[in-house]
């Protein structure tokens, strides 16, 4: 239910703006006015409708509409039309739920500025035009008690809307953050013995290069120099080098094996791609997440790919539960050095869970940097509730360097 309200509720908005459309056009069909005032009733229409994909359009259009009333350059309301003011409280909902601070509060402003105009286009008669609030209810309080009444109505339906929406949306984000957190946690403990394994895996897969690879280094080292020193003897030349070429290729054969082993289990099946749709969901939620990618992107082992995206994840989901769904975090991919640096910087100090001892997701984060022949550190960083996580990866090339040192290095011992 939550993944499906999430996938379709930007529809919602420009749902609700035509069946405001709709109903309105329906009322009116049998008055003569329709047709003057259905321009004004459709921008209310696609104001409802961007609220939620433009929410700064459609606050400019909620103000900008009822100003245009009130100096006359748009058709003013009637006494059957004036409910069309509704779509300011609706459009000031749907921005109060949405994600932005910033247009969140303008909003008040905005429908302080609008709901004035409103009643000003409404209450206050004109030479030419004095079918006003006080003709239609047959009130004779005076203009401005008028004014002041229906602006301070309007002011509190608006607000009403507003405040409304700020809570569903607010509710909306810290139960998502909770779901999300829930799954982290399960996903934890999951990948937990995930990764015993995987370090298993790995010990015996350096066991085994260690082992197999420094002893076929040295098959091809002798048979490289007995062929050498026997020229004279054509076929124990010949048998001296296939035996080379044979340990040469078993040496790859075990190399292939080791980075298989290394980068197999659930992670495998995630990598770089990836990294940008764990920024996008924190992101979601109404963090200030980021990410940023410096220098040209280069290439990392699968196993390594995985290990990147994990120690991302993981560190997103720390910031998500220490530091609160209002933090803000940076993620940075640097490809200038001679592998592939990832910092995860992040501030914030209203936790979602209460920190209970200090828990495995850094070891498992070093361990599996470590595992992909990199590292990696977490610690608090210089400002106030930051906290820094700086890992290391090599690349492809990088890797490559390092084992074909390793492989010169053990023929030279062998020599």
């Amino acid at each position: 239910m939550t993944s499906f309200l999430r996938r379709f509720r930007h529809l919602l908005a420009p749902a609700v703006g035509a069946v405001y459309l709709v109903l309105w056009i329906v009322a009116e069909a049998g008055r003569s006015g329709l047709g003057a005032h259905i321009v004004v009733v459709a921008a209310f229409a696609v104001a409802i409708g961007l609220a939620g994909w433009m929410p700064a359009t459609a606050l400019g259009l909620v103000v900008g509409v009822p100003l245009l009333q009130a100096f006359r350059l748009l058709v003013r309301p009637t006494d059957t039309t004036w409910p069309e003011y509704l779509a300011i409280a609706i459009v000031v909902g749907v921005v109060g739920a949405g994600r932005s601070d910033l247009l969140r509060y303008l909003a008040l402003p905005v429908l302080a500025v609008a709901s004035a105009a409103a009643a000003w286009a409404m209450v206050v008669p004109t030479v030419a035009d004095q079918d006003v609030w006080s003709s239609w209810v047959g009130t004779h309080g005076g203009t401005r008690a008028d004014l002041v009444t229906i602006t301070l109505a309007f002011v509190g339906v608006s607000g009403v809307g507003w405040a409304v929406g700020v809570a569903i949306g607010a509710a909306w984000r810290i139960g998502l953050a909770r779901v999300r957190v829930v799954e982290a946690q399960r996903q934890t403990e999951t990948t937990t013995a995930e990764l015993r394994a995987e370090q298993d895996r790995a010990r015996i897969a350096r066991d085994v290069h260690d082992s197999l690879a420094h002893s076929l280094a040295v098959v091809v080292s002798q048979a490289q120099g007995a062929a050498a020193i026997a020229v004279r003897d054509e076929h124990a030349a010949q048998a001296l080098q296939a035996i080379a070429e044979v340990s040469r290729s078993a040496l790859g054969d075990v190399r292939t094996l080791v980075e298989r082993i290394q980068g197999s289990g659930d992670g495998a099946r995630y990598g770089l791609a990836d990294v940008p749709t764990l920024v996008d969901d924190m992101r979601e939620l109404g963090m200030d997440a980021a990410l940023e990618e410096h220098g040209t992107i280069g290439e990392v082992a699968p196993g390594s790919g995985a290990a990147v995206h994990r120690i991302v994840q993981e560190s997103l989901t720390n910031v998500l539960k220490h530091q609160g769904r209002t933090a803000t975090a940076r993620v940075a991919l640097d490809w200038r050095g001679p592998g592939l640096g990832i910092v995860v910087t992040s501030r914030g100090a209203e936790p979602l869970v209460a920190l209970d001892g200090s828990g495995s997701g850094v070891d498992g984060m070093r361990e599996r940097a470590r595992i992909a022949g990199g590292w990696l550190r977490a610690g608090a960083g210089d400002a106030a509730d930051e906290w820094v996580v700086t890992a290391w990866i090599p690349t492809v090339e990088r890797a490559s360097t390092i084992e074909a040192d390793g492989t010169l290095q053990g023929l030279e011992v062998a020599r």
